[in-house]
């Protein structure tokens, strides 16, 4: 368990960026999960994810559990046994994709990449002539890089798209339908700066008429939580769970944050942010390991020299400066440094911070 210190400055890839408007909902008063009013909460907050997902899907609403949850509701209710699913693998969510879709009996077409490059959007098209399903990561959080989704909507023919947006929603634009995506999920700890817990979920009626009658999972049954949600499965509500109320009323309050300051606003802060982060870790003479062309503002990647301690200098940065920076994902679990700066942290002083504290960090361990 993390240790509570009020004084941290988390910029990894985790749950650091919350917004004080969602922490602060989180100490509220708890209101019963079938009380009017938490009832009104939760219409209202599957409004914002509508307009936050750039979508009118009825069906939008937060499973009430963390984004790999997200990620398994979207794959056990549209892949049926047998079912061909192009996943495009550039990272380490690609792959968790593909053994979500296997343990649905799915017929897995791999379409692997470089990991640190973007999706190849034609060779994703080519991997099979009629697959059910073509799954892709808008924001791969393991490599920092962005893919072009829309492009994939253009092209995705008769298979139902399925995107990961849990680091790119709230943060870049996600235009849901615009970009022609059946079945979207993220998480709250990214760019939504909330804390982790909730799913956001999108699903349009054409992915949901081709809906699995009964998903291997009973929780994660969509047809079940249209009627949860309230509306999108016929009039008035049905038991389903009992919501994480606290966590909703957050999300509610982390998205209405978001919305008033609104989202071109909020892109362009998280586009600023990391724009000074990666022209200033250039500057201390450091490699970034996205494609240039393709890097997320809200999560860089950055090459750990030849000559360094990765453990070392973010063991630095936390014990010297109450500073958390990720490390790398599976391969790069060494090799790579991840920082974000999401939600409430994307802003230039945070970026600036970072800076100064890793040219601290890097003079120290090299001695």
């Amino acid at each position: 368990m993390q240790r509570v210190n009020r004084d941290r400055h988390l910029f990894g890839p985790g749950p650091s960026n919350a917004y004080p408007e969602a922490t602060a909902a989180l100490g509220l008063p708890l209101l019963g999960h079938l009380d009017p009013d938490f009832l009104t909460i939760m219409d209202q907050t599957c409004a914002m994810l509508r307009e936050v997902w750039g979508t009118t899907n009825t069906r939008t609403l937060p499973i009430s559990a963390t984004g790999s949850a997200g990620m398994e509701a979207a794959f056990v209710n549209v892949v049926h046994p047998g079912d061909v699913v192009v996943v495009a693998v550039n990272g380490l969510f690609g792959q968790r994709m593909c053994d979500v879709a296997s343990r649905c009996g799915a017929e897995v077409v791999a379409v692997e990449h470089d990991w640190g490059q973007p999706v190849d959007v034609e060779r994703v098209v080519a991997a099979h002539p009629a697959p059910a399903v073509i799954a892709a990561v808008h924001a791969e959080t393991s490599t920092g890089v962005v893919s072009d989704i829309a492009a994939l909507g253009v092209a995705k023919g008769d298979a139902l798209l399925l995107v990961d947006a849990v680091t790119s929603l709230g943060g870049i634009e996600v235009s849901a339908d615009e970009w022609g995506v059946d079945i979207g999920y993220a998480g709250t700890q990214k760019c939504l700066g909330v804390a982790p817990g909730l799913a956001p979920f999108t699903i349009n009626e054409r992915a949901f008429g081709r809906r699995v009658e009964k998903p291997q999972s009973w929780y994660l049954d969509l047809g079940l939580l249209g009627g949860y949600v309230g509306g999108a499965s016929g009039p008035g509500r049905t038991y389903h769970h009992t919501a994480p109320v606290a966590m909703v009323a957050s999300l509610h309050a982390g998205l209405r944050r978001i919305l008033d300051e609104g989202l071109e606003q909020v892109f362009a802060r998280h586009e600023e942010a990391g724009r000074i982060l990666q022209d200033g870790l250039e500057e201390l003479g450091l490699e970034l390991f996205a494609a240039k062309g393709h890097r997320l503002p809200e999560l860089t990647t950055v090459k750990v020299p030849d000559d360094v301690d990765s453990a070392a200098v973010r063991r630095y940065l936390l014990e010297r400066h109450g500073l958390e920076i990720g490390g790398g994902a599976g391969a790069y679990a060494a090799t790579v440094w991840r920082i974000g700066l999401m939600g409430h942290n994307a802003r230039p002083d945070a970026a600036l911070l970072v800076l100064a504290c890793l040219e601290d960090a890097l003079a120290h361990v090299r001695g």
